[in-house]
């Protein structure tokens, strides 16, 4: 089992779908990593040799941002929104949709359930 940027690559899996796994790395991300290390996209974790993890790794350390560092940037990102007080910002903090949707009959999952106005009691 191959273990990159603190994941655990599933070994049934071809390298190229394996990479994904880690956070920040697509499919287009995890091609022009094995074309710049020279590594068949079909071969399968369990199959990669300890020299061709270590070329993976070394490329994903030195060319992307990944795991924790890519998720502390992007809450900076959004942390520096909220402080300016931008549009942006004062949606995230409202927890409401960010990119002009509309909120009028939509966006439960963000708003969360519908509060009940006048709800009916128990008769007793």
């Amino acid at each position: 089992m191959a273990r990159i940027a603190g994941i655990d690559l599933p070994k049934n899996k071809r390298i190229e779908a394996a990479l994904t796994y880690i956070y920040g790395i697509g499919l287009s991300t995890s091609q022009s990593i094995l074309k710049e290390t020279g590594i068949s996209p079909d071969l399968r974790v369990e199959a990669l040799t300890e020299e061709d993890v270590a070329k993976i790794r070394s490329t994903i350390d030195a060319k992307y941002k990944v795991e924790g560092s890519l998720r502390a940037e992007i809450n900076m990102n959004i942390k520096r929104l909220m402080d300016i007080g931008s549009y942006r910002g004062y949606r995230h903090r409202r927890r409401l949709p960010l990119r002009g949707q509309r909120t009028r009959t939509n966006a439960r999952t963000l708003k969360g359930p519908r509060s009940q106005i006048g709800a009916k009691k128990k008769k007793k």
